[in-house]
């Protein structure tokens, strides 16, 4: 039973600091100790603060026991957990402090073993299993519990939000001890998420019974897809170069379009290996114009010429650093964000005269390779799959006409192939050599994406004033097999001379056979790329 209600604003006389990361610890541990608060601590973080000249009491102080194995325990006794848990207007929990020597705890700050940062620079099983805290998540769970007695702390900034309450009111308020509850248990929640999943991977679990996911608050945004939707951008998950670890060098603040376009441009380039230069055009998620070249200038021209009407508002991906001409010619038009791994001095000079684009760099290329998980809501739950890291070399293709492709068509069905795995379903894309010539995308009929993207070159070839469209003598790829013949046909009246994709329709005979009474090369994958 309960003698009264919890107070709206608590003052702190004990604090419990246990931090792995200090910064800024001895000068808020001084604030706390000016205002007549009792510090309490643990291993290293009481070490650190007596070093400073702080007058620190040793957690064992309050348990009776000494921190034992390797620091695994510590602060997992009641001596602690009652000092976090006790109800300060309960006559019986009072009683049982007072009958077992309990000492309140009125502040905790914890934050927690590197787990994040020790996944992320690769360390080994071991490591990364001594790097999951125990004592921390059980301590932080119990004040947050308790929030209506006990302020809880997971980083320095919830310090600071307690220190200016104490120090101009005397206690802290109820809405900033509830505020702050919340965030320490999404804190353990995105601790626990990220331990599970890489226990999950390494047991090569790739349906576990429970699945967590967490993130940190990384970016606030204005709004989401649209501007009645709330949104905010939150990193979390395994480190991946692109939109969500990228430098923004310049330009207006990301939006919710933003970083998705920007996260489908730039993981389409790092399919194309740097070696050889590669633009990707992006707009409304989808590639509008991908090509390589001699340079970085000569690849957007080459992207550019595929689509120039979509790519107005676009987003533009390298696949390596950016130099002068390169940003020159991408400034030619509007763009809303460059993405790039880097960019020399000449670049960053161009690119400055225009403020409002966004440009954000990465350091490196993601391995597209690499496996991963995507997850997409669903009204009641979530779908979870891993990350479409397939991958396809001319040794794996399986020619099924009478024609084998030459080296040039074989060149370019791959390149089509590699488009294709990032254009929405129903997808495809011809290509010219090493520039896309026509890209359809996500049509409910394979059949209309065929005639989108024939269509779409035609307006670009009369716009340039070529002779003829670029897919009079191209490759085309389908993201799925042709369900008949009819689509492959229109493949061919565009001008394609070969074809690549997966194969295995019921009329796979019928489609092979129109495919050699056009005379056109055709190579089975036996992969599909559907993009939903």
């Amino acid at each position: 039973m309960t003698d009264s209600p919890a107070p709206a604003q608590t003052p702190v006389r004990r604090a419990l600091i246990s931090v792995s990361d200090k910064t800024g610890l001895i000068d808020r541990a001084r604030r706390l100790a000016a205002l007549g608060v009792e510090l309490v601590s643990t291993g290293g973080t009481r070490k650190a603060l007596a070093d400073a000249g702080l007058e620190v009491r040793d957690v064992s102080d309050l348990t009776g026991f000494p921190e034992m194995m390797d620091g695994r325990v510590k602060t997992l006794h009641p001596g602690v957990h009652g000092g976090l848990l006790a109800l300060r207007d309960n006559a019986e929990h009072r009683r049982a402090m007072d009958e077992h020597d309990i000492a309140e705890i009125d502040l905790l700050w914890v934050n927690l073993y590197p787990f994040e940062q020790t996944l992320a620079r690769g360390a080994d099983f071991e490591d990364c299993v001594e790097n999951i805290d125990i004592g921390g998540p059980a301590m932080i769970r119990a004040a947050a519990k308790n929030h209506d007695f006990v302020t809880v702390c997971v980083e320095g900034a919830d310090v600071d939000a307690a220190l200016g309450e104490l120090e101009s009111a005397g206690g802290v308020s109820a809405a900033t001890r509830l505020k702050l509850a919340a965030k320490a248990y999404a804190r353990t929640a995105a601790y626990d998420a990220a331990i599970s999943s890489w226990m999950a991977r390494e047991a090569k679990d790739s349906a576990p019974d429970f699945r967590a996911f967490g993130g940190r608050l990384a970016l606030p945004l204005r709004y989401g897809e649209n501007p009645h939707q709330s949104a905010a951008f939150y990193e979390g998950g395994p480190s991946r170069p692109g939109a969500a670890t990228a430098h923004q060098v310049q330009g207006k603040e990301l939006s919710y379009n933003n970083i998705a376009d920007a996260d489908a441009a730039f993981e389409l380039a790092a399919e194309f290996d740097p070696v050889q230069p590669a633009i990707v055009i992006v707009k409304h998620a989808n590639p509008c114009g991908v090509a390589v070249g001699k340079d970085l200038a000569a690849a957007y021209g080459r992207a550019l010429a595929c689509d120039p009407v979509s790519a107005f508002g676009g987003i533009v991906a390298a696949n390596t650093a950016l130099d002068g001409p390169a940003a020159e010619a991408i400034t030619q038009i509007f763009a809303e964000v460059v993405i790039a791994p880097d960019a020399d001095e000449a670049a960053l000079a161009v690119f400055a005269a225009k403020k409002n684009l966004r440009l954000l760099l990465t350091g490196a290329l993601p391995d597209p390779r690499e496996a991963g998980t995507t997850v997409k809501t669903v009204a009641g739950g979530l779908l979870v799959q891993g990350r479409d890291n397939g991958h396809l070399a001319a040794g794996d293709l399986k020619v099924v006409t009478r024609r084998a492709p030459t080296e040039q068509e074989l060149s370019d069905m791959l390149f089509a192939w590699r488009v294709a795995k990032h254009v929405k379903s129903n997808a495809i894309v011809y290509v010219n050599d090493g520039q896309t010539a026509g890209i359809g995308a996500g049509q409910m009929s394979r059949v209309d994406s065929a005639r989108i993207a024939a269509q779409k070159a035609r307006e670009a070839a009369e716009a340039a004033g070529w002779a003829e469209p670029l897919t009079h003598g191209s490759a085309c790829a389908s993201d799925a097999f042709f369900p008949f013949a009819d689509g492959l046909l229109q493949a061919a009246d565009a001008g394609a001379t070969a074809v690549i994709q997966p194969g295995g329709s019921m009329r796979d005979a019928e489609v092979i056979a129109a495919a050699d009474e056009a005379g056109l090369a055709m190579a089975f994958t036996g992969m599909r790329h559907f993009r939903h």
